[in-house]
Parts: C-alpha cells; structure tokens; sequence
C-alpha cells in the first residue's frame, strides 16, 4: 500500500485529517499511514464526553480532549502509542481487517484478532480499532498501544460509574499489553514506526498530498474539530447524579445535557443559601456547565466559590 506522511502530533488536527482522508482524498486505491498524539483522550461520535472522560484531570494535566468521527468508546493517547489510520474504496480496505495484526506476527508479536474490533497478544489487548464508512469509501483506524502511561491512561478516563473506576489500574495492567515487552530489538517507537511502515508498505512509496489538502485540514480543524460545538456539543443526551461536600455543605446536583447544555437540573442537600436554589436552576437551563464558572453563585451557596461548584458537573 502508498503511505500517507502524517508527523502532527495535535489531537484535532488528526482527527480532521481522518475525515479528509476517507471523504476528500479521491485515490482509487487503499492508503495507509502512522501518526501519534501529545496527550490528548479521544471520545467516540456518540458519546458523552461529560460521562466519560476525567474532565478536570484533563484540564490539571494539559491533556487534551477530542472527538473522532467513528464510533466505540474512549481511548487514551499519547506519544507512547501509535496508531493507524487505512482509508479507501470500501471492497478493497474491507480486505485490511487483519493486516495490522499480520504485520505484528512478522515483527515477532503473537498478535490475533478478536471477535469485536481488538487486536490481543497472549489474551491482553495492545489494539482497538473503529471503522467508518463514507459513500463507496471506507476507513479503519486503530491504536498500537507501545509504552502508554497506564497510570495517566486509567485517571483520565475514571470517572462515576465508568468500567474503568470500577476495575482499577491493577486490572487495567492485567489487561491491556505494551508492544515493548514484545518487541526488544527495537530501541524506541521511532524504530518500531518504521519498521511496520516498511511491511504495510510492502515497496510502495508516499501518495503525496497538495498544500490545498492541508489547507482543508486545517479549515476543519478551525470549523469543526476545534470547536466546543463537536468536541461537548456533538454530545447525545445524557443524565447525571453527583454529590459533593463544600463549605456551603452538601450539594447533590442531578441533571440532563443535551448538546452539551443542560436541558433539566436541580439541588438537593443540606447546603446553605440566602436565595431558592430552584432560580440558579432556572437560570442555568440551556447553558454550558461551565458557564457557571462565570456566575456569582455566593446566595444561592454560602463561602461557596463558582469554581468549586462546577465539579459537580466535571
């Protein structure tokens, strides 16, 4: 296969050219190519990442969020993984299902296929892919988990009631496997990227792209992939509970977002305020939860900063 030459390492950068390669780029024949992200977690299209996602450990961390255009769930990256992208005519990257997972066997790596959409070494995961369809084209992209930061991976995405909360980092680690463990003849990713570019390849050179297929990528990123309006807004309905402790008291919120705003709410608990809290949640209804972070919230909780009762919805 041609290879595309992709070295971004931003989040929504990468993601918009993961749309422009399956819906813009024309070739009459399946391309492939590698690239990684600085710390960023990506959300899948039909999920919440207010459900799903460490929020205010992304923000402590400077990690960054996004939202991919397939589906399935969220996934840490960042510079210790590598992930593939494989775009093209739908009959013919229908064919490519397996050739990640072959390419492992030829680096030495007992890789297999799983019955969903992983790839598994010895029973631990190393690969998740996600594949969308566009017309009479087809993407399928993946991870390739080589030396990810497990205990990062599990904060960012624990979060309520989340698989990951519930099982822990030890079961994550149980769980999942680092490629490097398989893999010592290669001294890095850098080493590791290049040698399973030269077996997708298979001889074929860089399909080259134009300064106005960069140009597209860059405009989706300003207007789509940037944007609130994807990232939290693209977001299905979800409801919520939290309860939290603050000087004011205890504050239990419970909500709805739609869109990304909130579309029901109410405070319960033995909280202390000078005003009916029912009016901070009339006020609030069709906005962003952090929108709060800009209200003077002190007569509805006492000694109570904004800051602190945003976490509710975090």
């Amino acid at each position: 296969m041609k290879y595309l030459v992709n070295a971004c390492t931003d989040a929504h950068w990468n993601m918009a050219f993961d749309e422009y390669a399956l819906e813009g780029l024309r070739a009459d024949e399946p391309l492939f190519y590698l690239w990684q992200n600085a710390p960023a977690v990506i959300i899948g299209l039909n999920q919440s990442p207010y459900a799903e996602v460490n929020l205010p450990y992304l923000e402590a961390n400077g990690i960054t969020l996004a939202r991919r255009v397939t589906g399935g769930g969220a996934v840490y990256h960042d510079l210790g993984n590598l992930n593939y992208s494989i775009v093209g005519p739908l009959k013919e990257v229908e064919k490519h299902y397996g050739t990640v997972a072959e390419a492992l066997r030829k680096l030495g790596v007992p890789a297999e296929l799983s019955g969903r959409n992983d790839i598994l070494v010895e029973g631990r995961k190393c690969s998740g892919y996600a594949k969308r369809i566009f017309k009479d084209r087809m993407m399928i992209h993946g991870t390739l988990m080589w030396d990810v930061d497990l205990a990062r991976l599990t904060e960012a995405l624990s979060v309520p009631g989340s698989k990951v909360e519930a099982k822990g980092i030890a079961s994550v680690q149980s769980r999942v496997a680092n490629l490097k463990e398989y893999l010592p003849q290669f001294g890095g990713i850098d080493a590791f990227r290049a040698a399973l570019q030269a077996i997708l390849a298979d001889g074929d050179g860089a399909y080259p792209l134009l300064q106005a297929d960069l140009a597209a990528v860059d405009k989706a990123v300003k207007d789509k992939f940037g944007r609130w309006e994807w990232i939290f807004g693209h977001a299905p309905e979800s409801t919520h509970h939290n309860r939290k402790t603050f000087p004011c008291g205890t504050v239990e919120a419970h909500f709805t977002l739609k869109g990304g705003v909130f579309t029901a709410l109410s405070f319960s608990g033995d909280f202390i305020g000078l005003r009916p809290v029912e009016e901070l949640a009339r006020l609030l209804l069709g906005k962003r939860p952090e929108d709060i972070g800009r209200l003077d919230i002190s007569a509805w909780f006492d000694r109570t900063g904004p800051e602190e009762i945003l976490t509710l919805f975090q």
